[in-house]
């Protein structure tokens, strides 16, 4: 079992950042996939990036240039930094954790999820 809770959300303006933690228990994240999904009130759940347990990444079209996510295997912890944030990007976002380590955009193959952090982008 992993448990993941995040950290670091909260109210910014548009053009400002932000960087979301996920913390991971129960087991090391090492040979985990980890990726980050967001939705927003009436939207469906939405792919937003994801790094497989070799640091490779993967990023959703509207966020690539603007965020990145790294891995700290020995903090067992994982990061998404938000730069230039936009009101679109207001979500509450969840970490996820693969058992097969790959960086699915798919929500289904991650086992595991953190219960959200609120971001509020406002213009």
């Amino acid at each position: 079992q992993v448990q993941l809770v995040e950290s670091g959300g909260g109210l910014v303006q548009a053009g400002g950042s932000l960087r979301l933690s996920c913390a991971a228990s129960g087991r090391t994240i090492g040979s985990l996939g980890m990726g980050w999904f967001r939705q927003a009130p009436g939207q469906e759940r939405e792919f937003v990036t994801a790094i497989t347990w070799r640091g490779i990444t993967l990023y959703a079209e509207p966020v690539k240039g603007r965020f990145t996510i790294s891995r700290d295997n020995a903090k067992n912890t994982v990061y998404l930094q938000m730069d230039s944030l936009k009101p679109e990007d207001t979500a509450v976002y969840h970490c996820a954790a693969d058992p097969r380590g790959y960086s699915s955009t798919d929500y289904r193959t991650y086992n595991y999820w953190g219960q959200g952090t609120q971001v509020t982008v406002s213009s």
